[in-house]
């Protein structure tokens, strides 16, 4: 279970716990043309509170995540139809 802590709209991302894994993520909204969902990637703790005291800084890697160049962090991998930032 994804429990989103903050959001920025502004940006199109969020930060939380998964709750069941006990690990932090940023994720971002994507669309693949017929549905919009979620892709989860795992940050660390580090990360996580450095986001939250500034959304602004985890720009560059949100940015990177939107041009899949962090796949290996997804902690769900896409199916055949992925999706792409909105």
């Amino acid at each position: 279970m994804f429990i989103s802590v903050a959001v920025s709209s502004e940006h199109r991302f969020a930060i939380g716990i998964d709750d069941e894994a006990g690990k932090h993520y940023l994720s971002i909204p994507v669309s693949n043309g017929y549905v919009q969902y979620s892709e989860y990637y795992e940050i660390s703790p580090e990360m996580f509170n450095a986001t939250e005291a500034n959304m602004e800084s985890a720009l560059p890697f949100v940015r990177e995540c939107a041009a899949q160049k962090m796949d290996h962090l997804l902690i769900q991998k896409p199916g055949k139809n992925r999706g792409f930032w909105c």
